[in-house]
């Protein structure tokens, strides 16, 4: 299965990749709409691939969170709401297909069209279309959740809105977005705005609400109740508008899912092996390899399924703050990486077992291409040759240690940089000219992805003290972490960005300079950088698709000869262990593999009865 699965997508990889290169017209209104070429799936689909229409509707789903929550509101930067309420309770006017690299179909809306270069966007909204209230959508709604999440909702949500000169209703179902900048993929970012209900907060204050303040949303899902630092637990809605739907068919099929909330991950894995919660995913392949024999895994209670994907490896890893000095230069920067010994950790915490990120598109043919740039890349990185670090052009790969725990040589190279970015040792410590030594604090949550990133941390520890250099942990909770993150208030902190088949506007949030200094914005690194900002322009105005591979070539350049951030294993596949009733389609994996939507999306409860 996993031969044919790898085939199959890398076809609909080289399928969806092709541009037109007609001249532009005026597209007809469409049932989808696709960043490149048109959607794999035809107008009258019954359901998406990688979903199975009939599979049973019922049974509950437990999953498990660290930490907390104080809002149900997941669109405002106040507060922190259980992350699943985005894509459960809430819809947008178009829903993704995850066996494309960027496909979206009719959910809210019945149909779409664009302008002849994509300056414009309309959609038509399906008439049954509902909120859980059973109240029906409207074009006022629509225009008002742009417009306020726009401008009162999360950062996240405002660049786009920043790119929008107009939007108006321009029929009693049909709205249009008209932007101010030359970027396709606008057009479909618009179809993915949450869209909530204007009336609920016409007393309201959207950006202050309150956490009984829950936005009503079209979703399957409603909160049927909750219990602060306890639980959310939510109930599928039996008179739901979009049941009938195509694009739904075979989808959200728990009639409940529960969110309960622990105050570690290890508490939550032992609540796991009790069976209190029924399915977690593991980012560890030593763990997975040898700590998964537990008595209910070897009763066949819990099973152990491992699902490949096709998709980039995105960047994990260890992020330094560059706002602040001397972590704004990149010889010290390069320093600390070359301290982080990852032959040594990676076999001391995975057993070796999974490959180490190489640049910010591994594992596709996104990823820069080895040895100094050439052709197209060249010419988009000259212009900045004088502002780029080493590397960049000529070619740049991260240090590797010899797999011992002293990591000699690569100590000695770190001390040489640090010596010539005017560090060095006095008695022991290292000192900047005014004698002020160099110490760092990595900032960690309680909840992070890893559950061993603080072990990580303490290896590293002991390596950066042979430079003289004091690291300082702290591990503080989620409400604490938000708050220090969205002021960008630490030196290093841990960082995962997934990162798609087809990149687009999201790069700017990761690596604009606009994005640098705002608050609560997810370029972490503070990296402001004239040539990565004009790559990411060339790479949303491409026509053609060698243009668009340059261009994304060149980013990743940019990116990882920056030194922004310390690089850690690669997740080449997808690990769930779950209890035995819970059921997926195995004859169809989407490209993207698993994802925070595989499960509990396309799942289902498989009673023993049946």
């Amino acid at each position: 299965m996993r031969s044919e699965f790898f085939r199959r997508a890398r076809l609909c990889v080289a399928s969806a990749a092709l541009v037109l290169t007609a001249p532009a017209t005026l597209a007809d209104p469409a049932h989808g709409i696709a960043m490149y070429g048109d959607p794999a799936l035809p107008p009258d689909f019954v359901s998406l691939p990688y979903a199975n229409p009939d599979a049973p509707r019922g049974g509950a789903v437990v999953t498990g969170n660290v930490g907390s929550f104080d809002t149900l509101n997941p669109f405002t930067l106040k507060g922190e709401a259980p992350w699943q309420l985005s894509y459960l309770t809430h819809e947008s006017l178009m829903g993704r297909s995850y066996d494309e690299p960027f496909t979206l179909y009719g959910l809210l809306a019945e149909s779409v069209e664009t302008g002849p270069n994509r300056e414009w966007v309309e959609f038509t909204l399906r008439e049954d279309a509902r909120f859980s209230d059973g109240s029906p959508v409207t074009v006022e709604d629509v225009i008002w959740s742009y417009r306020t999440i726009g401008e009162e909702g999360h950062p996240k949500y405002r660049a786009f809105w920043n790119q929008v000169g107009e939007i108006t209703a321009t029929g009693p179902r049909s709205v249009r977005l008209t932007f101010t900048t030359e970027d396709r993929e606008l057009a479909l970012l618009a179809g993915m705005r949450p869209i909530l209900k204007k009336s609920q907060w016409d007393e309201l204050d959207f950006a202050a609400s309150r956490l009984e303040d829950i936005p009503i949303g079209t979703g399957p899902y409603t909160v049927e109740n909750y219990e602060i630092g306890r639980h959310v637990t939510l109930r599928r809605n039996p008179d739901y508008w979009g049941n009938d739907l195509p694009f739904r068919r075979g989808t959200m099929n728990f009639d409940e899912i529960r969110i309960e909330f622990y105050g570690d991950n290890t508490v939550l894995q032992e609540a796991f092996k009790a069976q209190a919660v029924s399915y977690l995913r593991e980012f560890n392949a030593e763990r997975w390899a040898t700590q998964y024999d537990f008595p209910a895994v070897e009763r066949g209670d819990i099973v152990l399924t491992e699902i490949p994907h096709n998709k980039p490896s995105g960047i994990t890893g260890f992020v330094f703050n560059t706002r602040r000095p001397p972590l704004d230069d990149w010889r010290v920067r390069e320093a600390l990486i070359r301290a982080f010994n990852f032959e040594y950790v990676n076999d001391t915490l995975t057993g070796g077992r999974q490959p180490r990120i190489t640049s910010y598109f591994s594992n596709s043919d996104l990823a820069l291409q080895p040895g100094p740039a050439k052709g197209r890349v060249r010419e988009l990185l000259e212009p900045f040759a004088d502002t780029l670090p080493p590397g960049t052009i000529e070619g740049y790969q991260l240090p590797e240690g010899d797999g011992t725990k002293r990591n000699r040589g690569n100590i000695r190279a770190a001390m040489k940089l640090l010596n010539e970015a005017g560090w060095s040792v006095e008695n022991g410590v290292l000192t900047n000219p005014e004698g002020r030594p160099l110490v760092l604090s990595v900032l960690l949550r309680q909840d992070a992805l890893l559950s061993q990133v603080t072990t990580y941390m303490e290896i590293y520890k002991q390596a950066l003290e042979r430079l003289g250099i004091d690291l300082r942990i702290e591990t503080i909770d989620n409400a604490q972490y938000l708050a220090r993150e969205a002021e960008y208030d630490f030196d290093i902190t841990f960082m995962r960005r997934d990162l798609s088949l087809s990149p687009g506007n999201e790069q700017r949030l990761y690596w604009g300079a606009e994005a640098a200094d705002q608050p609560g914005g997810r370029n972490l690194m503070g990296m402001k950088s004239d040539a990565a900002d004009a790559m990411i322009d060339e790479m949303l105005s491409a026509r053609t698709r060698e243009d668009f591979l340059a261009a994304v070539r060149a980013l990743d350049r940019v990116l990882i000869s920056g030194r922004y951030v310390i690089p850690i294993h690669q997740y080449s596949e997808g690990r769930i262990a779950h209890v035995k009733e819970l059921s997926y389609p195995q004859d169809h994996l989407p490209v993207y593999g698993d994802g925070v939507w595989f499960l509990p999306q396309v799942w289902w409860y498989e009673a023993e009865d049946r």
